[in-house]
């Protein structure tokens, strides 16, 4: 038997080896490409990344400037979607966890959600431009607003569906047996619960939009001057960045490369706050 044992003992140690390598490999691989990511944008557009960037407006051909209007329109439509998606999202993810859990219709709605956020962005783009922007007559940070909130919308709702049923049904237990009515069993004690989680969902709905493009040029569109007028055309860094790009200029192609190395380090903080506030929740759990 002790034979036997030590053979089995080698087989899972060399199992368990070969899956922490794999693993590693894998790690290094993603880890790789981001470094080269973020180097690649820093190295390009470093002539750009200096306080200039941050209030002066974007320049026409052949002059230099920042993105400062472009980063005004992009923190206001992204903080228009988050407040337009997550309550929605919530309350819709706690009607499917808590009112719809084993039902057809609660089912049938985590089924169309999930097409929703599996759907490509240009389409809602454009399903926002024909509803929206057809309507008004012209192109607004309004309807742009509307388009990434529909972004936010899906994963909000995933994730507080998740989160939601997360929490141990002894509690929800606990509390109706005391004759707490069920609202306030979900305010007061379910979100209390799953808050973390829920923050980190927006969290991470946040950091997908800010790099959204496509749907912002049938909503948004473009200024090129500072604006703050939500019912008109604005800005984004994304847009800018996709501009200037495929411009023949070179001060612009440095700009679009620091606009896109900003994005992309906005997005890696969002990322790691959300990580750091589940990793937080884990600590606090054990």
């Amino acid at each position: 038997m002790s034979a036997i044992s030590e053979k089995l003992y080698r087989r899972r140690r060399l199992k368990n080896n070969l899956a922490l390598a794999l693993a590693s490999a894998a790690t290094l691989f993603g880890l790789f490409w981001l470094v080269w990511i973020l180097w690649t944008t820093l190295v390009n557009g470093i002539g750009a990344l200096k306080p200039e960037l941050f209030y002066q407006m974007t320049p026409p051909p052949g002059e230099d400037g920042g993105l400062a209007n472009a980063f005004f329109g992009s923190i206001l439509m992204s903080l228009l979607a988050i407040l337009m998606g997550t309550p929605v999202g919530i309350l819709a993810g706690t009607f499917l966890a808590e009112y719809a859990r084993r039902s057809v219709l609660g089912e049938a709605i985590r089924f169309v959600n999930d097409i929703l956020l599996s759907a490509p962005s240009i389409v809602l783009g454009l399903f926002v431009y024909t509803l929206v922007v057809r309507q008004m007559g012209h192109f607004s940070g309004l309807a742009g607003a509307i388009t990434l909130a529909l972004i936010v919308l899906p994963v909000v709702v995933r994730t507080t569906d998740e989160m939601l049923k997360l929490v141990p049904s002894q509690m929800r237990e606990a509390a109706l047996s005391l004759g707490i009515p069920q609202w306030k069993v979900t305010v007061q004690v379910l979100y209390r619960s799953a808050l973390p989680g829920i923050v980190t969902g927006v969290l991470l709905a946040l950091a997908r939009i800010s790099g959204e493009t496509a749907p912002l040029l049938f909503t948004a569109l473009n200024n090129q001057f500072w604006s703050h007028d939500i019912a008109g055309p604005l800005a984004s860094v994304p847009v800018v960045v996709f501009q200037y790009a495929m411009s023949p200029y070179d001060t612009w192609h440095v700009l679009a490369w620091a606009g896109a190395f900003m994005v992309t380090v906005f997005v890696l903080c969002i990322s790691l706050i959300a990580r750091a506030i589940i990793a937080r929740r884990k600590v606090a759990n054990d």
